[in-house]
């Protein structure tokens, strides 16, 4: 008994023999107000919404964003991989349990006549066995029990990581609309314009062959004409190759992109004219590292690398386990269950590696390195996310002024061009000023035009920074994950 006490406490002193790592959690210099100029002020917008695009009233973008959920490539890839990690959780839940096994075996052999000791009687022999075997690994230092944590860690993370890919999904193929209604509304400036000059062509030919308008005016309207027919071309190419984009986005056949188009619904001014400056609540800097999926997905892996620390740790131990055996052997199968073929054994084991070249060492370091590539992670996703969120509140802020500016200029020009028209009819300018007036207008009703869409890009991208809305179910989707943890244990 001294000897075995012995054993085992000489066992447990190689221990000392390795370094342990230390488990690190991050430390973030959080603000305590964004402050300066993306400081909340006003109503709370209509934007941080859970289904943020919704507030758009736009059936046609909530169809598109439903058909995306459902096929996008990259979103059922992400479920897949919860199914893997899933799947990789069930595996070290069962190594915590008891490891059965039966065995059944049959056997005839025949033994040699001629050998050095000849057996007597036959030499045919029947052998017929059967064996249930079990094993449970005592896990005293907790090893089995952080592997599983490790596992379980890495399926929220997956989940979160889902989280991430629909947050994404959902600001790209809003914005991706955005952009085709922007290309639509240009078009249609395009092909009204395209009437007035095919008019202002007209009045040219006959002001000039009543000889009170020169040759070069109607040349100069023919050529702007000619300059917006190209125009025209050129935005229906590029509506064309959008809406492909944009179908590919939402995960189509190949045959659905051949055939379907994109239906459309609210026009750019209607879904322009509800985007408003978005109020955010004081504590946002501290709230959003719990509302950004990416962040809690980092913090997932964090925990996971702690995990495999302290399981690593574990490994240093012994490994206990215990062990039994229970069947019977016959050389008849009639006699194979009778009680005197009955054979059974127990034990105990204890395992402990004393000398393996430094692999317990080195596979601690692995452990440590791989916490710190976790860590650093984690800091670093941290700081994309607040730069993403400042980026975003300018931007939407920006686009907001930016689109009133351009409707200010708009309007100036529309009256420039009042002006330019007046003064020509009168003879006190050339037509040139009048063709300078409109092209100075067009290019201000296109600008206007993308400025509206560059508003709804922003607030798109405001959104998807802030993890998919603000008072979103993010923590019903918490709960969830919470609830299924709970059942994995």
């Amino acid at each position: 008994m001294h000897k075995t006490v012995l054993s085992v406490l000489t066992l447990l002193a190689l221990v000392g023999c390795v370094n342990v790592p230390s488990l690190r959690q991050p430390e973030l210099d959080l603000p305590g107000t964004w402050g300066g100029p993306v400081q909340a002020e006003g109503s709370h917008s209509r934007l941080p919404a859970p289904d943020w695009w919704k507030s758009f009233g736009d059936a046609q973008l909530d169809a598109l964003v439903e058909e995306a959920l459902t096929h996008n490539t990259d979103i059922r890839m992400a479920a897949a991989n919860i199914e893997e990690a899933r799947a990789n959780l069930g595996m070290t839940l069962a190594d915590e349990g008891v490891q059965a096994q039966g065995t059944v075996d049959v056997k005839r052999t025949r033994r040699s006549q001629r050998g050095s000791m000849p057996a007597p009687g036959s030499p045919i022999n029947d052998s017929f066995q059967f064996q249930l075997q079990a094993a449970y690994e005592l896990d005293l230092w907790g090893r089995l029990r952080e592997a599983s944590e490790a596992a379980r860690a890495d399926l929220l993370a997956s989940e979160y990581a889902r989280e991430v890919v629909r947050t994404s999904l959902i600001g790209d193929v809003a914005q991706a609309y955005f952009s085709l209604r922007a290309l639509d509304a240009q078009l249609d400036l395009v092909e009204q314009t395209l009437g007035n000059r095919r008019a202002a062509e007209d009045l040219q030919r006959l002001r000039l062959e009543a000889g009170v308008a020169s040759e070069l005016d109607m040349r100069q309207a023919q050529a702007e004409r000619a300059a917006l027919e190209a125009n025209r071309a050129q935005l229906t190419q590029t509506i064309g190759q959008q809406e492909l984009a944009l179908a590919v986005l939402v995960g189509r056949s190949p045959r659905a992109l051949v055939q379907d188009g994109v239906t459309r619904g609210q026009s750019l001014q209607a879904l322009q004219g509800l985007v408003e400056p978005p109020a955010i609540p004081v504590g946002l800097p501290s709230q959003l590292l719990q509302r950004r999926p990416d962040l809690r997905q980092a913090e997932q892996r964090l925990r996971a690398a702690h995990a495999r620390i302290r399981e690593a740790k574990a490994a240093v131990y012994p490994d206990l386990e215990l062990s039994a055996y229970l069947g019977s052997e016959s050389k008849a199968l009639a006699n194979l269950f009778s009680g005197p073929a009955a054979v059974w054994g127990v034990g105990v084991g204890i395992v402990q590696s004393i000398l393996n070249g430094g692999r317990t060492q080195a596979a601690l370091d692995i452990r440590d390195a791989q916490q710190t590539q976790a860590l650093l992670a984690y800091e670093q996703t941290a700081r994309q996310a607040f730069r993403e969120v400042l980026d975003a509140l300018i931007v939407h802020r920006q686009a907001r002024e930016q689109a009133q500016a351009e409707d200010r200029r708009s309007a100036a020009l529309g009256s420039s061009l009042n002006i330019a028209e007046l003064r020509y009819r009168n003879g006190l300018t050339s037509y040139l000023t009048v063709l300078d007036a409109q092209r100075n207008l067009l290019q201000a009703d296109l600008n206007r035009i993308e400025a509206r869409r560059a508003q709804l890009v922003a607030a798109a991208s405001l959104a998807k920074a802030l993890g998919g809305g603000w008072q979103d179910n993010r923590e019903a989707r918490a709960d969830t994950l919470t609830s299924r943890e709970t059942a994995s244990n």
